[in-house]
């Protein structure tokens, strides 16, 4: 028996079809919504072309929805450079604990900056081609620079300015983390350690 004949059957042909790049928003935190398939999208083209219709296209809304969170793409850009700098923090710090704290925690905050940068490029690339300015309310999580600078602060080598050593230390794990991404380098994990530890114990 053909199911088109059965009551409230709706006929294939007629059936609406969902696909990833329309999904119907139904409820919950819109922005966090908005944020999530706008972290999903700079990992699939670059965050110059995102735009805001695009975004609401993709979650399944109005534009005029996304403007109420977003009013333009600067504040879009500094919310989800906000969560790829909480997340980035989050890996160096579980990174370190792992490691034990320490000289060992320290050099596993770099590792981990440069795992960080191979695994997530499109978000890692945001970070710093969109900074968050202060004029917008959406401000970076600054955790990755306060581990840095407390960590610079503890290990320091004698007669050595704690600043000078904290850049250096992280002039080593983003120089190492864009010769990956600007395909001048290729390394795996237990060279990213050899690396960044040499370096940072000093």
């Amino acid at each position: 028996m053909s199911t088109s004949l059965l009551p409230g059957a709706v006929d294939a042909r007629y059936r609406p079809v969902m696909t990833a790049a329309a999904k119907p928003y139904h409820h919950g935190d819109l922005r966090a919504a908005l944020v999530a398939e706008g972290l999903l999208l700079i990992e699939e083209q670059d965050a110059d072309d995102l735009s805001l219709r695009e975004l609401a296209r993709r979650v399944g809304v109005s534009a005029t929805a996304v403007y109420r969170h977003f009013p333009d793409k600067a504040a879009l850009m500094a919310a989800l450079a906000g969560e790829a700098l909480t997340r980035l923090a989050a890996a160096q710090r579980a990174a370190s604990e792992r490691a034990g704290g320490g000289s060992a925690g320290f050099s596993a905050t770099g590792a981990a900056y440069v795992r960080f940068a191979r695994d997530n490029p499109g978000l890692f690339r945001l970070v710093f081609a969109h900074p968050v300015t202060p004029g917008h309310a959406e401000k970076s999580n600054d955790e990755a620079m306060t581990m840095l600078k407390a960590g610079a602060a503890a290990l320091t080598p004698p007669g050595t300015d704690a600043r000078v050593f904290a850049l250096r230390s992280w002039a080593l794990a983003h120089g190492l983390a864009m010769l990956m991404l600007d395909g001048q380098v290729q390394v795996d994990d237990a060279t990213i350690d050899r690396v960044i530890d040499v370096t940072m114990s000093g």
